[in-house]
């Protein structure tokens, strides 16, 4: 029997999406382009705002309200953010009516207090299990649960099949999978798994509309699952101690097998890129950006294992589409094979009549 709607779960109610994919609020990446190309494909789009000017905020919210209806999100981050930006950041958001704030890193509940206060949904990505709970006694509407495959800054240090479950498990809120989904398999994979949709970074920014440097997407192209390096020395910009995974380049391969243990120590301020007069860091968290010139290879190159997936270079809209697809696919495969299952493992009934079936004899 084919699932009914098989695609809607509790998170499309929430947010207002047609289907459970949403894409991460990367930092510098995810601009209006991307986010509105997302959330006009049914996706939940969402702006990668953390440590922006209030104005480019403000600029930014209009820029995807111009290109669609459909509703989408703010990512901030609130342990990465001077407490004053942050406060006016999110005036900015509230005041713009988001609807939905999504906040990553250390559980912040004044944070979410303030925004829930607001009358906005909030969002949280965690990597743990005591971060989920966390998040959930600060009273935000849905959980990320990222694993540690995923690309960019990364919390915790298990994998999206270990947490997931046990996430969703502990918890009455919707919890949304993070870290190593780019395919409708593996949308299915997390719903079998008990998460209410799938949030995704390495996809996205491999699309058109991602603000990403062109160097960037080329080597996220060239890339294999067991191309990324996981390691805490890239620290400028962001608190010491904070586990980034990036692709494997000439910075990255200085580090030797020392890919830990930092802690803030790689503090040397060497420009090595600039972005409007700005000065760009070796070992900063920034990632190339369009907006960047200078040798960017030596940036740091967010993506997650998922990257050995990622072959070429689409609009967003397309990579939604087709999640979406062979999501429902999948699920009709399985259920088709569920029927041929059970009609095999059924005893065969006999076309002979009544009169001539072997009866036992009677006692």
């Amino acid at each position: 029997m084919k699932p009914a709607a098989p695609l809607h779960t509790p998170i499309c109610d929430l947010l207002g999406c047609r289907f459970p994919i949403l894409q991460a609020g990367m930092g510098g990446v995810a601009r209006s382009e991307l986010a509105a190309a997302v959330s006009a494909a049914g996706g939940f789009g969402c702006l990668g705002m953390v440590r922006e000017p209030p104005a480019l905020i403000a600029r930014e919210i209009a820029a995807v309200r111009e290109r669609t209806d459909a509703p989408f999100g703010v990512n901030l981050i609130p342990a990465a953010t001077d407490s004053a930006l942050f406060d006016e950041e999110l005036a900015v958001c509230i005041e713009a009516r988001v609807g939905t704030m999504v906040f990553f890193w250390d559980v912040a509940p004044d944070a979410v207090a303030k925004a829930k206060a607001a009358g906005l949904r909030v969002l949280y990505q965690v990597g743990s299990l005591d971060d989920a709970q966390a998040a959930a006694a600060a009273g935000v509407d849905a959980v990320i649960a990222q694993g540690v495959e995923a690309g960019g800054h990364v919390k915790g240090g298990v994998s999206s099949l270990v947490l997931l479950p046990q996430v969703a498990r502990a918890l009455a809120i919707p919890v949304i999978g993070s870290g190593g989904f780019a395919s409708g398999a593996s949308l299915v994979a997390a719903l079998a798994l008990g998460a209410a949709g799938v949030h995704c970074g390495t996809a996205f920014l491999a699309s058109e509309e991602s603000f990403a440097h062109e160097i960037h997407k080329r080597r996220l192209l060239d890339a294999r699952s067991d191309g990324t390096v996981h390691t805490d020395a890239f620290s400028i910009n962001w608190p010491p101690d904070s586990p980034v995974r990036v692709l494997s380049n000439a910075l990255t391969n200085t580090l030797g097998a020392q890919t830990f243990g930092h802690g803030g120590a790689r503090v040397e301020r060497r420009a090595v890129a600039e972005e409007e007069g700005r000065p760009i860091y070796l070992w900063s968290t920034d990632s190339p950006l369009r907006s960047m010139t200078g040798d960017l290879d030596q940036l740091a190159l967010f993506a997650g294992q998922v990257a050995g997936e990622i072959d070429r270079i689409r609009p967003a809209g397309e990579i939604v589409a087709d999640i979406a697809r062979e999501a429902s696919a999948v699920v009709t495969d399985i259920a088709g094979r569920e029927e041929k299952r059970s009609a095999a493992t059924k005893p065969a009934r006999s076309s002979a009549p009544e009169s001539i079936r072997l009866r036992e004899p009677s006692r």
